[in-house]
């Protein structure tokens, strides 16, 4: 069997309806995957593609959709599963036509990003691993929150780029920040299901309105990640972060909390995506220890 007739028969299974596609369409899927909207006239899909051995990602993935789903609180696409076809790994998904979020779609993503924030666990991390792009994710949970930070997030992040070159003044000013979380960390966050890597190219709207995440890093952690991520790359807007606040509050010092935790992330895009990354790293952390 081809890869598209595996696909098809699949989600024929899934769904308890036969399904027969026209032409598979490339669409954009991003920098790690190829997406394509497979379609047969009624039914419409989105499919992620990628090499065999990684087909545990999209497992992990299509985990986080659900995990996220069973909020009912912010829409996502609901995952058809995956599976292997032809070489490849796929994740099959339902495909939402985006339009514009109208004038209230900002303000509705804040408030619906609260509430799913209000999905709470006893402890950080996570069932599974996962990945943060292409990178390995490390979820064991953990009961300390700061030491989760340490350990699974900003520890990793610069063994790994220690590894790929980036040792010296960048692994030692590392170190030490990592000796000084507590103070940093200055509040007692719950565990909330976070999105993982909500920067704005993970959130759109669909034609009614409503918003729509996508492309999950889930794990449980502080909320203010979460939210520290959306300021990474430009930001959602002014409507979207006072509807966020007034929904829910953030205690006082999250201005330099999301400082250390959009480091994560910056050492992450180092890690992807060469030294471009490294002179900003460096900057954060200076920053962050002059606080300490």
């Amino acid at each position: 069997m081809t890869q598209w007739q595996i696909i098809s028969e699949h989600i024929g299974q899934a769904t308890g309806r036969p399904f027969n596609p026209l032409e598979p369409r490339h669409v954009g899927g991003g920098c790690i995957n190829t997406g394509v909207r497979l379609t047969d006239g009624e039914r419409t899909y989105f499919v992620k593609l990628n090499t065999a051995s990684l087909l545990e990602m999209f497992e992990a993935e299509a985990d986080g959709l659900r995990e996220l789903a069973d909020t009912r609180t912010i829409r996502v696409p609901e995952p058809l599963g995956c599976g292997l076809g032809d070489g490849q790994s796929y994740l099959v998904m339902e495909y939402i036509d985006m339009g514009q979020g109208g004038r209230g779609g900002s303000e509705l993503a804040g408030r619906q990003l609260a509430e799913m924030h209000r999905r709470s666990q006893s402890r950080f991390g996570w069932f599974r691993d996962n990945t943060i792009g292409s990178t390995p994710q490390q979820n064991q949970t953990s009961d300390d929150w700061v030491d989760f930070w340490r350990e699974r997030r900003l520890g990793f992040q610069l063994r790994l780029a220690e590894r790929k070159g980036y040792g010296g003044t960048l692994q030692r000013r590392g170190e030490r920040l990592m000796e000084h979380l507590q103070l940093l960390i200055d509040h007692q966050p719950e565990p909330s299901l976070l999105h993982g890597d909500l920067w704005g190219g993970n959130l759109a709207y669909a034609n009614d309105g409503d918003p729509v995440i996508f492309d999950p890093a889930v794990y449980y952690g502080d909320r203010e990640a979460d939210l520290a991520m959306t300021e990474l790359f430009g930001g959602f807007g002014n409507r979207f972060y006072d509807a966020y606040r007034e929904s829910w509050p953030l205690a006082p010092g999250y201005s330099t909390r999301k400082i250390l935790y959009n480091l994560y992330h910056i050492l992450n895009h180092l890690n992807l995506f060469g030294g471009g990354y490294l002179g900003q790293a460096s900057s954060m952390i200076d920053r962050l220890l002059a606080e300490v």
